[in-house]
């Protein structure tokens, strides 16, 4: 059978609610007990999956957003959101533990936030080290000897420790010998057991054992160690010299052998910095390095382990001999402050090279091919505090004639076969220290992003030193990374330029294989040149039949900044557009929107270098309409029949944006299918959030459907909205009993805790008492005033905080009579008592909440009761809302809840009051009621 077309029908009021979340979680927990006075915490075993929902109410549907305090809210630690209404971490772990958020958001209001504490419960394995002194007693008559066993572990929560001698537990009362403490200033949790003056029975096997509890199911672990009287710490000794020189290419052992230690050592070998060299070799405690490279270079850190006392290290620095880097200087007459050679003057010649090991390099110095002849004139110094270390001069006093000439400095490794490095200067009249220029043309340079750049600058001078070029306008690395780059040239180039490398940069000279005097320096500007960056990128453009439309695309970046050209373009088609000059944007109106003149407009701004575009979907089509997801109870069953029907309910985004909807297509497939039953739905009235509704009838039970919603006005069909409807099984609505509620049994009478609020109720008896609960507030039983019996009560100590709610939601009943009267006991006694509402859900297209009865403040240390009248109009609810007061001393607890059928008990008491809601047509007040310590009659009727 087709469906049939049922009428639309249109709420009086505007359905648009602010969002509002709960946490709920689902996956491996395993709640700890002590937590469960709070639902915000998750408790979760290290390595379990970890699913956190998080419920959404709200119109429009709100978004989700999960994050997490001080670190990421995925198990992939680079993501630090999810936007899921589930999150999902894959064996969680210890560091992925801490408070959640989850903030949904939907326009309306303010977000709604709410948190969960994850805590992650792990036990590693304990860690037992051994440690004995040996001291002097009176004197030196005897010496006492004492042990200490000290067992550490990480565990969440804390763990329980268990000192066991063989089978036996110990402890401090039953072996005057024993002492177990925990030590302060730890890593980790640590206990010590202290076996003092030992005795010969103390050689035995002793065994930590750390358990938490079996939370989560961690089972407990434990480590054992064999005392004896052999038992000692490790010791070892190496075969080579703690510094060790070799050549490259060499191949060395170096052996590091036990000299002590029982139980036996474990003997490792580590590299520092970096790991091991992929051309070692370890063998027991044998360490072989095959044909040694220079970067191999390093310390080589050997390491005997027993836990006994503190491990054994020996650590060697292998140096692997090398020379590079030969550079010289020529530094005129420092006392004269002279920057050029002159006859009469003194003048230094350093050499230096980077060698491995520095101080071993030896240096020789020859004029014009022979060795040179040192003098009172000519002197040879080492470690000049004005040079680099290690670096050898040779400074002639009152230079000559006779002294110009080739000198050559050669560095060598006597006795080794590393080749040598020399370096060689010229000294004569022509030796004039440098300058530097930019070529004519050249200062300021511009290509476009992603070419070829060349920064040049000119050095002049005899020797010509190297260029070093830096940045001067920002504070960032050369393309290379490094701080600056040296070029020998002059010339800087720069392959596939960005925007970012724009700027001023700087050359100068180098120090070294030159004058050692103040720098020279040049700048040059480097300007790169981009397409526009515009906005917007995309823009979905909606207008009425006939009305007009502009459409500006706005350049925000390029270089130059200015718009050359600028091109419109109708679904492809060229459009005549006029541009002034030196605009930063392009603009087009669309006198009059129609079928025709819908459609894509494309705009390409060009600034000469490149060309970026915007484009616009203009239309008259309408909007998608927007699903309302909180509808209670949708299904409807249909009597005698396999059929269901189910109450779709939506508004529609922005209908005043475009001309007004005529109606709807409705089109429903089955899952799994392909046929679609299609039908349309008429509207008489539209403005922007109110809720319509249909009813989609002849469902099969229990299958799920898609449905299709599209908006039709006088251009056509507008964005389509689809959604999944599933069978849920209808709420039978039970009947308003006599029976009274004393919350005796855990189902608690069908009563529910609201997901929406602070925090929940808790249920229990002076037997299921905390111990450790706040004297001075909360009943010290139920109503009937024995231990056994139950009831509801709100705990108003941490975590709560001041105005924190909870609701007790019952189940919804089902109107058979007028009036019903509310009845229940109280117990509101504390200095810090908040508030004890009551309020009516009445069920109808949406839920709506009145308040009907309130009390606050102390209330003294009693139960009361209290009579509440009320007229529901249709199924409904009642609900018990706690609110926390200022401070811990504000428990309030309820009991022997009943819902009766007509009027309540009569009793007049002082001056009547009667509260009724806005246009519910209440009549005359004809009764009063008795309601508990209230001063005035309360009558109220909901709509």
């Amino acid at each position: 059978a087709g469906l049939l077309l049922v009428s639309l029908f249109t709420s009086s009021f505007v359905s648009t609610a602010p969002a509002q979340a709960q946490i709920i979680h689902a996956g491996q927990a395993c709640v700890v007990k002590e937590d469960n006075i709070s639902e915000r915490v998750y408790t979760i075993r290290e390595g379990d999956i970890l699913v956190l929902q998080c419920l959404v109410t709200g119109h429009p549907r709100p978004q989700v957003r999960w994050t997490k305090t001080a670190g990421s809210a995925s198990d992939k630690f680079q993501e630090t959101s999810v936007l899921n209404e589930t999150l999902r971490i894959e064996k969680i772990q210890r560091l992925q533990g801490g408070r959640y958020y989850c903030k949904a958001e939907n326009g309306v209001g303010v977000p709604a936030i709410k948190s969960i504490r994850v805590d992650v419960q792990y036990l590693d394995e304990p860690v037992l080290t051994i440690h004995q002194t040996i001291s002097d007693v009176r004197g030196s008559f005897y010496q006492e000897k004492t042990v200490f066993l000290r067992c550490t572990v990480n565990s969440n929560p804390p763990a329980r420790f268990i000192w066991k001698r063989g089978a036996e537990t110990l402890s401090h009362s039953q072996d005057n010998g024993v002492d177990i403490y925990e030590p302060l200033y730890t890593q980790g949790e640590t206990k010590v057991l202290k076996l003092k003056n030992l005795r010969p029975q103390d050689y035995a096997s002793y065994t930590c054992q750390v358990s938490v509890r079996n939370v989560c199911s961690i089972p407990d672990k434990s480590i054992t160690f064999q005392l004896t009287n052999t038992t000692a710490p490790p010791a070892l000794k190496l075969s080579v010299n703690e510094t060790l020189v070799v050549n490259p290419g060499d191949n060395i052992t170096m052996q590091c052998s036990l000299t002590g230690g029982d139980p036996l050592p474990e003997v490792v070998w580590s590299h520092s910095p970096g790991l091991m060299p992929p051309n070692s070799l370890v063998q027991g405690g044998n360490l072989t390095l095959w044909r040694i490279r220079v970067e191999d270079s390093g310390y080589y850190n050997c390491t005997a382990i027993n836990n006994v006392g503190n491990p054994a290290k020996k650590m060697v620095n292998l140096l692997v001999r090398s020379m590079k880097n030969a550079t010289f200087q020529i530094t005129p007459d420092v006392i004269k402050e002279s920057e050029t050679i002159q006859l009469g003057q003194d003048l230094k010649l350093s050499c230096h090279v980077d060698a491995v090991p520095q101080e071993k390099v030896v240096y020789s110095w020859y004029k014009n091919g022979k060795p040179a002849r040192f003098s009172d004139r000519l002197l040879i110094t080492r470690n000049d505090p004005e040079l680099p270390p290690v670096t050898c001069s040779l400074e002639i006093i009152d230079l000559r004639f006779s002294d110009y000439g080739t000198y050559l400095c050669v560095a060598t490794f006597q006795g080794a076969q590393i080749p040598d490095l020399s370096v060689e200067v010229n000294i004569s009249s022509e030796t004039v220290p440098p300058t530097i220029s930019v070529p004519k043309g050249q200062s300021t340079i511009t290509v476009r992003e992603g070419s070829r750049a060349e920064l040049q600058c000119e050095v002049r001078g005899k020797p010509k030193p190297p260029i070093i070029w830096s940045r001067v306008d920002k504070e960032t690395p050369m393309p290379s990374g490094a701080m600056t780059m040296e070029t020998y040239d002059g010339k800087l180039r720069l392959e596939s330029v960005s925007r970012d490398m724009s700027g001023t940069y700087k050359c100068q000279t180098a120090r070294y294989n030159g004058f050692n005097i103040r720098p020279r320096e040049a700048l040059v500007q480097l300007n790169v040149q981009f397409p526009p960056v515009v906005e917007p990128v995309f823009q979905d453009v909606r207008q009425g039949m006939g009305r007009s439309v502009t459409l500006r695309c706005t350049m925000l970046k390029g270089s130059p900044m200015k718009v050359a050209t600028s091109v419109w373009r109708f679904n492809g088609t060229l459009l005549a557009q006029p541009l002034a000059e030196q605009q930063d944007y392009s603009e087009l109106k669309v006198d009059s929107v129609s079928r025709e003149t819908s459609g894509s407009y494309e705009c390409s701004i060009s600034n000469d270098v490149g060309v970026s575009t915007c484009l616009f979907q203009v239309s008259a089509k309408a909007y998608s309409p927007e699903f309302y997801y909180d509808t209670p109870n949708p299904t409807l069953s249909q009597k005698q029949s396999k059929n269901y029907s189910y109450v779709l309910q939506w508004t529609q985004k922005e209908p005043d944006a475009v001309d007004p909807i005529l109606k709807y297509r409705l089109e429903v497939r089955q899952l799994a299918q392909r046929n679609t039953i299609q039908t349309f739905i008429p509207v008489k009235k539209m403005e922007k959030g109110l809720l319509l509704e249909h009813i989609v009838p002849n469902l099969k039970v229990p299958q799920s459907y898609e449905v299709r919603l599209t908006p039709i006005t006088s251009f056509g069909a507008g964005d389509m909205a689809a959604r999944i409807i599933r069978y849920m099984e209808p709420i039978n609505y039970p009947n308003p009993t006599d029976n009274t509620c004393r919350f005796e049994d855990e189902k608690i009478c069908g009563f529910v805790q609201d997901k929406m609020d602070n925090f929940d109720w808790t249920r229990q008896n002076a037997l299921t008492q905390n111990p450790k609960r706040t004297v001075n507030t909360g009943p010290p039983t139920d109503i009937s005033g024995t231990p056994e019996g139950y009831y509801m009560f709100i705990e108003a100590s941490r975590p709560r905080v001041t105005g924190d709610k909870a609701r007790l939601i019952s189940p919804l009943y089902n109107i058979t009579a007028k009036y019903y009267c509310v009845s229940f006991y109280y117990h509101m006694y504390g200095k810090h008592i908040g508030s004890l509402n009551l309020l009516v859900r009445v069920r109808n297209k949406r839920a709506i909440d009145t308040q009907v009865w309130s009390l606050s403040g102390n209330r003294g240390n009693m139960w009361q009761q209290a009579h509440v009248p009320i007229n529901p109009p249709g199924p409904f609810q009642i609900i018990f809302e706690g609110v926390r007061g200022t401070s811990y001393e504000g428990d309030i607890a309820i009991d022997d809840v009943t819902l009766k059928k007509g009027d309540c008990p009569r009793k007049p008491i002082g001056p009547n009051k009667a509260v009724a809601l806005p246009g519910s047509g209440v009549p005359a007040l004809h009764s009063s009621c008795l309601c508990g310590p209230l001063t005035f009659f309360l009558y109220v009727l909901l709509r």
